[in-house]
């Protein structure tokens, strides 16, 4: 009742590899081929245009300007936390120096 049951395994059938032919060359002489277009830096998905040249400027610019937002919002929490700190000690301060002075009265 409780012996596993194990899966029977898998037949391996290793594949064959043949060797390809060499590359027959003709002898022929026809048109030449026309080379290919270099592919371009976008591959060849998006048509290179100075549209896009510009989109692509305004998209880089719009990510920087993005970027130095939160950069500078992080700057300014971590200096009103400081602030806040610095107040609080202050505070602080005052409160044990006061606690101080009446220990030392009685």
């Amino acid at each position: 009742m409780f012996k596993p049951k194990y899966p029977s395994p898998d037949i391996y059938t290793p594949a064959t590899i043949r060797p390809t032919p060499p590359p027959v060359e003709h002898s022929e002489s026809g048109p030449a081929p026309v080379p290919a277009k270099p592919p371009s830096a976008f591959g060849g998905l998006v048509q290179s245009s100075p549209g896009t040249a510009l989109a692509l400027a305004a998209g880089g610019v719009a990510g920087v300007l993005a970027l130095a937002s939160v950069a500078v919002s992080l700057l300014l929490a971590v200096a009103v936390t400081a602030v806040a700190l610095s107040v609080s000690a202050v505070v602080m301060l005052f409160l044990v120096r006061a606690l101080r002075q009446e220990f030392k009265s009685r």
